[in-house]
């Protein structure tokens, strides 16, 4: 099976490298690689470009789930691989991803992650292998999807993109693993579907970080499904660790693997809220 690899970008430049030096050193390269710069005013376009095997589109319209619907609607590939700019991929994810979707009543998948940069990975890694194995066991035939680590068929794209909503607020992946169970479509959680992503998330303002979190039971809820109340002792327990996860994400560098209070108080570049639309 033909595989597309679909990244939506926005100011992503700090990690964008990293991410595409990933997927140049796949045991099994994706036939198609396709990076959807959404109106980026950094060096994005540039590093994106500086990749032979990359086709660059522009999505004007801002917000994730246009740049997603760009990169989806353009791939040729039989499948499409969905990640975001700062997912670093194991070496067999193209491979593995193709294994896993050989299941032929399988629509979509999501799986798995590692944090690369959390000071404590071992114990964040395992804390989130249990929080979204528990929270898929108990959404059942509502899961969800996510965004930077999945795989879709393109038929089942073709299948139901005019039913998709773009609401302010909402989680645009959730709102596509809905769209495609509502169809009749078979999504799935593979844990075995493994992906390393940036513990960022984290780094947002508390009021920004409240928000984002509520996303999910949102979409939940403006598809009348029930399911989201399970959602709500995960967002629970996250909201408990987020002031010290947040400072032990700020004072630790991953890169020289040291502490430092001066870490605390330099400026970062948080990640920008992917439910909202910014213009």
């Amino acid at each position: 099976m033909k595989i597309s690899i679909v990244i939506p970008v926005y100011n992503e430049a700090e990690r964008l490298a990293d991410c595409l030096n990933s997927i140049a050193a796949q045991t099994r390269m994706p036939d198609e690689v396709i990076v959807v710069d959404n109106n980026s005013i950094d060096s994005s376009v540039a590093i994106a470009e500086s990749f032979d095997f990359v086709t660059l589109l522009s999505e004007t319209k801002q917000g994730v789930v246009y740049a997603r619907n760009t990169g989806f609607n353009a791939a040729k590939g039989e499948l499409i691989g969905r990640i975001d700019a700062d997912t670093i991929l194991p070496v067999d994810w193209v491979q593995n991803a193709i294994n896993i979707m050989s299941e032929t009543d399988l629509d979509a998948v999501s799986g798995s992650t590692h944090y690369y940069d959390f000071a404590l990975p071992s114990l964040a890694n395992m804390i989130d292998k249990n929080l979204r194995g528990w929270l898929a066991q108990k959404l059942n035939n509502n899961l969800f999807l996510w965004g930077a680590n999945m795989v879709i068929r393109k038929s089942a794209w073709i299948q139901i993109k005019s039913k998709l909503c773009s609401n302010h607020g909402e989680h645009e992946d959730l709102d596509l693993a809905l769209h495609l169970q509502d169809a009749g479509l078979r999504v799935v959680y593979k844990q075995e579907l493994l992906a390393l992503t940036s513990c960022r998330r984290i780094d947002m303002n508390p009021i920004g970080y409240f928000k984002y979190s509520l996303a999910g039971p949102r979409t939940y809820a403006s598809h009348n499904k029930k399911s989201r109340l399970f959602m709500y002792p995960v967002i629970t327990f996250c909201w408990l660790v987020y002031f010290p996860g947040r400072i032990i994400y700020r004072a630790y560098d991953h890169e020289s693997k040291t502490w430092s209070i001066i870490n605390l108080l330099k400026q970062s570049q948080s990640r920008v809220d992917p439910t909202i639309e910014l213009g």
